[in-house]
């Protein structure tokens, strides 16, 4: 057995316990550091499989981004983790049952469609070009209008989570900044005359008695 399986395996583990460390942990801090863990280590396994452009994209997108701000989302928010686990062992026989058909679907495709026995060679100057290279030429031809349409469903989600964000909420006070921009400086200050009225001084209680 050579050092990459060896490497693979050990990989395979590590990425196994953080996935399910993932939907375990009582934190919810925590649950994030170890799904951090989970698509470091899956870019090690894609770099053990030479797919050089998929694991650096991990790492830099997954890891470098998403979940660093997901990270401080929910650091600052400071979720109540206790509501959000309550029904959790109620809803867990259909959430198995949907998971095991997934994984079922999944492997039905990846065993069919997924035959290294007939895949193609890659010819000399296919190599030279890297693999990097080689999948940036197949996607922008083959598969050009596929990227069009998920680029035109994630600006629409853009959209729909700024549109979600900007709406207006019946207990909260903002000012529009347009609005703010077109006031002159008469309308800042205004000065207003007023006649002066002089407060009559109270009377001293009189003293008075019987000698």
């Amino acid at each position: 057995m050579d050092i990459t399986t060896i490497l693979f395996y050990v990989f395979s583990g590590i990425l196994l316990v953080s996935s399910f460390r993932v939907i375990t942990a009582r934190s919810t801090v925590h649950a994030a550091l170890f799904l951090i863990l989970s698509f470091f280590t899956a870019s090690c396994i894609w770099m053990l499989l030479k797919a050089e452009f998929l694991a650096i994209a991990l790492v830099l997108v997954y890891i470098g981004a998403v979940m660093v701000l997901f990270l401080f989302v929910v650091m600052m928010l400071d979720l109540n983790t206790d509501s959000m686990r309550e029904g959790f062992w109620k809803h867990l026989p259909v959430a198995a049952v949907i998971g095991a058909l997934i994984a079922f679907e999944m492997g039905i495709v990846l065993m069919g469609g997924f035959q290294l026995s007939d895949a193609p060679m890659a010819t000399a100057a296919q190599v030279q070009l890297g693999n990097t290279k080689l999948l940036g030429i197949e996607i922008y031809t083959s598969y050009l209008y596929p990227l069009q349409i998920a680029a035109v469903l994630l600006l629409v989600a853009i959209v729909a989570a700024i549109a979600l964000t900007l709406r207006r909420r019946k207990d909260s006070r903002a000012m529009d900044a347009s609005e703010q921009v077109k006031v002159t400086k008469a309308q800042r200050l205004k000065i207003v005359k007023m006649a002066p009225t002089v407060a009559a001084p109270a009377q001293a209680p009189q003293e008075g008695g019987q000698a």
